[in-house]
């Protein structure tokens, strides 16, 4: 059997068209009902927020979140991005509030700190959960007064400042082991945006595969065009636990090593290759998904896949995950997206022989 390819298909971007949520945010590719409803909460909230936490898996989009809450707010000054993870937690308060000349050893000059740096547009705390309880409780007092001190200084500088801050921990949880302000939280999470896991965003696969596909194969300057639909069907089948990040990455890896206008399923990463029960045989692709259209290959790929091999087991859905290389919850999961169902009247003899 030939392989069947998924050719790059021109990709709507939800980005910049009038009178729909869709927002002029390079990167912001998607088309499904879980990340619309993300885009039209930003649409409503960018004109009047002051804080907005948000939430979710890393490699999720929190930073484009950010910048879209940023340029659809009335602020005119800049968006300035500070990850807190990043920061030595001694020069954690002079990053963020600056010092004045003298304040500590090595203070040779005075310093603008990041919320002077963004007063009059967004500051944008990335890993919001990383920061120092002592330094908490000191933004806390610039998100109620609006106004900043800096280390060793004795006034304050008044600020016009909006903040979002993004995380991929819980911090509910982290308030009750006492390692994340309470108040501090309840600041923040006056407006809290969580992201999707790509996992849960129904129909984004195909069309972040076009759209990273193309901008790689475009910066390699090679003529990779497509996936085999084995190379596919890795893609359908993987978990993504890195989210949109880690789909970028890999997209990235097997336009580097293709040798040919096609990638194969050699090209792929390690971890879409790897699967739970390697000893189970991987069940094959069906011949439908030769004859699907571009736009759908991938769900009516996956849809095909899963019911041929639940009638190969009988509808055991163990047997069936294990014959996948999946597990039976993801497998269970995709079953209801897809409303598969034993039909009384269907046998595997009359479509097999």
């Amino acid at each position: 059997m030939s392989a069947s390819v998924l050719p790059i298909q021109e990709y709507r971007s939800v980005l910049g068209e009038p009178n729909s949520n869709s927002f002029n945010i390079p990167g912001a590719i998607a088309r499904s009902p879980q990340m619309q409803g993300v885009f039209d909460r930003i649409k409503k909230v960018a004109p009047h927020f002051r804080t907005v936490l948000v939430t979710g898996e890393t490699g999720t989009g929190k930073e484009l979140a950010s910048r879209a809450l940023h340029e659809l707010s009335p602020a005119k000054g800049r968006l300035v991005t500070l990850n807190c993870s990043a920061v030595v937690e001694s020069l954690f308060e002079s990053e963020l509030f600056g010092h004045v000349r003298g304040a500590f050893t090595g203070a040779l000059q005075d310093k603008v700190g990041q919320c002077e740096f963004a007063d009059g547009g967004t500051l944008f705390l990335d890993e919001i959960g990383d920061m120092p309880l002592s330094t908490q409780a000191k933004l806390l007092r610039v998100l109620q007064n609006r106004e900043v001190q800096r280390v060793g200084s004795l006034t304050s500088r008044k600020l016009d400042l909006r903040v979002v801050a993004a995380t991929n921990k819980d911090l509910k949880l982290a308030v009750r082991e006492h390692q994340f302000r309470e108040d501090l939280y309840f600041r923040l999470a006056m407006v809290e945006i969580h992201l999707p896991a790509l996992r849960e965003r129904e129909g984004d696969l195909s069309i972040l595969i076009d759209y990273f596909l193309r901008q790689w194969a475009v910066r390699y300057g090679k003529p990779v065009a497509r996936l085999s639909s084995e190379a596919a069907l890795a893609f359908v089948l993987h978990p993504w636990p890195g989210n949109v990040r880690e789909l970028e990455n890999a997209l990235g890896y097997a336009t580097m090593v293709c040798s040919g206008d096609t990638i194969e399923l050699d090209d792929l990463p390690a971890d879409l290759l790897a699967r739970p029960d390697r000893t189970a045989p991987a069940a094959p692709v069906p011949t439908e998904c030769e004859e699907a259209a571009p736009k759908n290959m991938l769900e009516v790929c996956e849809a095909r896949l899963l019911r041929q091999a639940l009638l190969r087991a009988g509808w055991n859905q163990t047997k069936a995950a294990q014959a996948l290389g999946t597990t039976r919850d993801r497998l269970r999961y995709r079953m209801k997206k897809y409303q598969l169902a034993k039909d009384p009247l269907e046998s595997s003899e009359v479509l097999y022989g």
